[in-house]
């Protein structure tokens, strides 16, 4: 039986491999973004909720990382690493997100900011090397959720930032 030929599936499509989360905010597209570009923000937000961030070093520039524990509601400490691949400002981040520097699993995510009124779409669309990985993302790790809840805690950081007008 042949492996390959017209008419077989592939093994692993970019959408078996996907998750794809957005959110309208009612806050401007720069004020947004800037919520991503400094530690002394992403600091107040990060994470689904319950959990906390430390960050250990963090440069916002294509190449620059950020290398960061998520502490858990449990207790649980996770080691987090992302390096940014792309910006564009006020537009998009590209990123490699992993354990480490040297994780093997590591996946790719791409924020889009657009506007939308006197709002801003934010779209997190994130690539898992694996559709393997992806499920386990999913299944274990409450992914889709807690994607769902950080641009939920992002999104009551900045009204809250742009209330009280301590933007920039």
């Amino acid at each position: 039986m042949s492996t390959t030929g017209q008419g077989t599936p592939p093994t692993s499509t970019a959408a078996d491999r996907e998750i794809v989360i957005s959110r309208v905010i009612d806050a401007p597209r720069e004020l947004v973004f800037e919520a991503f570009t400094e530690v002394r923000h992403l600091s107040q937000w990060w994470g689904p909720e319950g959990f906390t961030t430390t960050t250990r070093s963090f440069e916002f520039c294509v190449g620059g990382e950020w290398d960061f524990v998520m502490h858990g509601p449990d207790g649980t400490d996770y080691q987090e690493w992302i390096t940014w691949t792309g910006i564009v400002p006020s537009e998009r981040i590209a990123m490699l997100h992993g354990e480490s520097r040297d994780d093997p699993n590591a996946f790719e995510s791409v924020l889009t900011f657009e506007p939308d009124g006197a709002a801003t779409r934010i779209e997190m669309r994130t690539v898992f090397p694996t559709a393997e990985l992806r499920a386990e993302a999913v299944e274990k790790f409450h992914a889709i959720e807690g994607g769902q809840q950080t641009l939920g805690n992002l999104a009551a950081y900045v009204a809250e930032i742009a209330r009280s007008g301590e933007e920039g």
